[in-house]
């Protein structure tokens, strides 16, 4: 029996599109973070800690531009760009983990995000390239 394309493949353009802001957003917070002299402050148990944000600031530069050319690749549907894109998303939620208690409101959003991403790439992702034929 020959496979068809549903409906659903829409939610792997969704994701598609929800990868092109996720890595924009990343670009800018990261183009900011690397790029400004200031350093957060923030309290922990043993006190008062400073923290230098530049270097995760380059982090999410180089992320959101791999997002960014992974999200145009994933609109063709082949199976390398899906693979690349689970992998980078499940980068990009790593390190919204880490920037969370930095920006709690962004990241808890794009935590969000990287999930229903996540969830689209890996149920649906196949339907693409059926679709692109």
């Amino acid at each position: 029996m020959a496979q068809r394309v549903t409906a659903w493949v829409g939610w792997v353009w969704f994701a598609a599109f929800a990868i092109l802001v996720s890595g924009l957003f990343n670009i800018i917070a990261g183009a900011v973070a690397a790029f400004s002299p200031k350093t957060v402050v923030s309290w922990t148990p043993d006190g008062i800690a400073v923290v230098d944000v530049s270097t995760w600031g380059w982090v999410h530069l180089v992320l959101g531009a791999l997002l960014l050319l992974v999200g145009f690749a994933l609109f063709s549907g082949t199976g390398w760009a899906r693979v690349t894109a689970i992998v980078l998303v499940i980068l990009d939620l790593l390190a919204q983990f880490v920037s969370l208690p930095i920006t709690p409101w962004w990241s808890l959003i794009a935590i969000a995000l990287d999930f229903f991403i996540l969830w689209a790439l890996t149920v649906h992702g196949d339907e693409v390239a059926r679709a692109n034929r």
